[in-house]
């Protein structure tokens, strides 16, 4: 499978009058197309810190970032970012909400309306076009949030814990419905979560990251029978509890 997405030797430090903090070391992975790849780590690893520099918020103080071969600098790749909250304008409608970003871009033709009224209907939003954000569930409106960020085709998805703000339940079915968009739409994701579960039900691969400056540990493959394809079904999977074990003893193993 060809490579997506190449981190090389990144290494990252925070600088403050108080000193230098070191948030990653040698951090070095590779992401395949149309790979579902999740990061674990304790907190305070750097685990947002490297999607950072993954989005080209923040620049590496050493290593590289290539995409499709290209480095991240000069590369026109575009990248879609979700986060924790879905930051929905709420004097917007739905449809202008998920519409937003190709508006800024100039790029809402018709055919750009018509793709959106297609990605409404399918994930299942279409009746709520006119609504506002505060009259859709928590999951709807996240599902509303992936499809604004879907719209402006984006080579790679970068999610930073983005089921973290919902209950339990929902968060459960939200992670389950757009991990299987996603795939669907066949789209490179990297996943930032804390919750061990919620990675193993997703990713094609995990990598844990040491506690402060984050290292890479391990990168955990992880395979499931077809009958469980989707996030919910892995979790009733025999093979489940095995490598929530495995990640669990990784995290609490010292370097």
């Amino acid at each position: 499978m060809k490579t997506k997405l190449e981190v090389r030797h990144l290494c990252y430090s925070y600088h403050t009058l108080e000193g230098e903090t070191q948030a990653l070391s040698d951090i070095s992975f590779d992401v395949r197309d149309g790979e579902f790849f999740a990061i674990v780590g304790p907190s305070g690893c750097g685990k947002s810190t490297l999607l950072s520099l993954l989005c080209g918020l923040i620049s590496p103080e050493e290593g590289e970032i290539l995409i499709d071969g290209i480095g991240r600098r000069d590369s026109d790749a575009a990248i879609g970012y979700m986060l924790q909250r879905d930051h929905l304008f709420e004097w917007r409608s739905i449809y202008d909400n998920v519409s937003l970003g190709l508006e800024i871009q100039k790029r809402l033709d018709e055919e750009a309306k018509e793709e959106l009224r297609n990605m409404l209907d399918t994930y299942g939003l279409s009746k709520f076009k006119e609504s506002k954000p505060a009259q859709l569930s928590g999951g709807m409106r996240q599902r509303a949030a992936l499809i604004r960020t879907l719209a402006l085709k984006p080579d790679i998805l970068l999610l930073d814990e983005p089921f973290s703000a919902l209950d339990y339940q929902t968060r459960l079915e939200v992670c389950d419905d757009i991990s299987t968009i996603i795939r669907t739409q066949k789209k490179t994701a990297v996943l930032i979560t804390h919750d061990l579960s919620e990675a193993i039900s997703v990713a094609d691969r995990i990598l844990v990251l040491s506690s402060r400056p984050g290292r890479v540990k391990t990168i955990l493959e992880i395979h499931f029978d077809k009958a469980f394809d989707r996030p919910l079904l892995r979790r009733n999977a025999p093979e489940f509890s095995a490598y929530f074990n495995q990640l669990w003893k990784e995290l609490k193993t010292h370097d």
